[in-house]
């Protein structure tokens, strides 16, 4: 199904695959613009800084307001066939996969243009990477599934998506927060900002990010997915009843 929509979805436009990083490309530009040029950030390498964030932040974004329409998109499909309803959101979510790949390539380019070189703290990539998916999904899953209760909620997690932007240190540096206990706090409660830290970390700084909080965030990441998956096998047919009825 993912890779069905990634071809649709190329189709759809005259430049097809370039959209995957046109479009990140165009956001980082209009941030980089506004946060530099016009406010004038004090941040050094603010175009890295901002590049690393941003572009893994539209993984997060674009999956998840995605993926909590899947399961009502797909009513057709599911007044056909009796298809597990988890399928849809977890489509979606490896179809933002598959463009994500395309995007670290680019992204992982222009930090080594920027004259970042590479070392073996760049392995720490995996497990960061592996622990943003894990995230996604289960956060994609509870979206799906909540829209399925009550459509509004799609508005909801619009705004909560836009929320993050703000508070996941995408174009604003964690760091610079004068309390070190306010800083700590967000990064431990919102686990995508210090996602955002440990790509920063490794690529600019050439640091080890915390290894203990990113195993709390991959092993956090997989219960939740695992309980999810759970509520949607048992719920299968409630769900599809709720999916043709909005």
């Amino acid at each position: 199904m993912a890779r069905f929509a990634l071809v649709a979805d190329a189709r759809r436009y005259f430049l097809g695959y370039l959209w995957w990083v046109l479009e990140p490309l165009l956001y980082v530009a209009v941030f980089y613009f506004v946060f530099s040029q016009l406010l004038g950030t004090p941040q050094p390498d603010y175009l890295t800084f901002l590049i690393v964030g941003k572009l893994a932040f539209i993984w997060f974004s674009k999956s998840l307001n995605q993926a909590s329409n899947s399961i009502i998109l797909n009513r057709g499909l599911i007044a056909q066939r009796n298809l597990p309803k988890a399928l849809f959101p977890l489509a979606v979510v490896h179809e933002g996969l598959y463009k994500q790949i395309a995007v670290f390539i680019l992204m992982l380019s222009m930090v080594l243009l920027d004259g970042y070189g590479v070392s073996q703290v760049w392995l720490w990539l995996l497990p960061v990477i592996l622990a943003q998916y894990l995230l996604i999904t289960a956060c994609a899953l509870a979206a799906a599934l909540i829209v399925c209760v009550q459509r509004d909620f799609v508005m909801v997690i619009n705004l909560g998506v836009v929320f993050m932007l703000f508070v996941s240190g995408v174009f604003w540096d964690i760091d610079a927060i004068s309390d070190p206990w306010l800083a700590d706090v967000l990064l431990i409660a919102n686990p995508l900002a210090f996602l955002l830290e440990a790509y920063r970390q490794i690529l600019m700084e050439g640091e080890t990010p915390p290894v203990v909080h990113l195993l709390l965030v991959i092993a956090g990441s997989m219960a939740v997915s695992l309980l999810l998956l759970r509520v949607y096998q048992s719920a299968n047919f409630w769900i599809a009843k709720r999916a043709m009825s909005l």
